[in-house]
């Protein structure tokens, strides 16, 4: 005969061990999950903090503004216009981590050369609201490059990325007629990227892939690439990598011994200075 009681305490305890292996695998799941269905990057180190003013970080001539996105989205731009109309403007989508406190120095760079220049803070950066993401970024550069065809209907707009910027500026380019595209210190993939420097599986497989390389074959504005050779953050074959991808006109300066964002820094500042009052020369905008 059966003892049932024998039996129950049996099930009990097999139900029991069931639920204690399941509910933690349940709960695993959905924590792996959840940042691939919110398309989340945890990666990207936004910094959240009142920014200044550009007065305090000691540019002249320029302005607080603030960029609204289709989604609802606010963020903090700066903004000086051309000097003249007409005159080329240069949106800067900076590097990570950082806010357009840390694009200063490029933003004087762009006005002494005589070109209107706007730097944006993603969402989720500085004071801008909302949080990052591959989508997000994209939708917040394209937001800045029709703000800057509002605020200056006649000029041409060329983009400028460094470093995680040149993500959003190669998608700019593919997707509204800038004038040209400067990328310095780029990636070809940014999940490639992770990989290549060892990052966790259970990590590079939920963040968004930032996938340069499938973008830039669509673009048809002439292409700068500045890149160190010491580069320690972003290796310079994912340059290469990025520029063997993309159609001419391009051209690509590797500045020996420069690291992480120093080729335009150093050697090949006036280059790419000169390409850019070079793209955005013309008084029509005209595309």
């Amino acid at each position: 005969m059966t003892d049932a009681p024998a039996s129950r305490r049996v099930s009990l305890r097999a139900k029991f061990w069931g639920l204690a292996l399941v509910v933690p695998a349940l709960v695993l799941g959905v924590w792996l999950a959840v940042p691939l269905l919110r398309r989340e990057t945890p990666l990207i180190d936004a910094i959240a903090y009142s920014a200044g003013t550009p007065q305090a970080a000691g540019l002249v001539g320029f302005r607080d503004v603030t960029v609204t996105t289709p989604d609802g989205q606010r963020l903090d731009a700066w903004w000086a216009p051309p000097p003249a109309p007409g005159r080329g403007v240069v949106l800067l989508l900076h590097g990570n981590p950082g806010t357009i406190v840390h694009t200063a120095g490029p933003l004087a760079d762009l006005q002494h050369a005589g070109l209107g220049a706007m730097a944006i803070d993603y969402r989720g950066f500085g004071r801008s609201t909302g949080r990052p993401s591959e989508r997000g970024l994209r939708i917040d550069a394209r937001a800045a490059f029709d703000w800057l065809r509002r605020a200056a209907p006649r000029s041409k707009i060329a983009v400028f990325g460094e470093s995680l910027g040149t993500y959003p500026a190669v998608a700019l380019a593919s997707e509204r007629p800038v004038a040209g595209v400067l990328l310095n210190a780029p990636f070809a993939s940014l999940r490639r990227l992770w990989m290549i420097r060892g990052l966790p599986s259970d990590r590079w497989l939920t963040i968004d892939p930032f996938d340069s390389r499938a973008l830039i074959g669509r673009i048809d504005a002439p292409l700068l690439i500045l890149e160190g050779s010491a580069d320690d953050i972003v290796p310079l074959g994912e340059a290469e990598r990025l520029f063997a991808a993309a159609r001419p006109p391009k051209r690509m300066i590797i500045v020996q011994g420069a690291g992480h964002m120093a080729a335009y820094r150093g050697a090949a500042q006036a280059q790419a200075l000169a390409a850019l009052v070079r793209w955005t020369g013309g008084v029509d905008a005209g595309r």
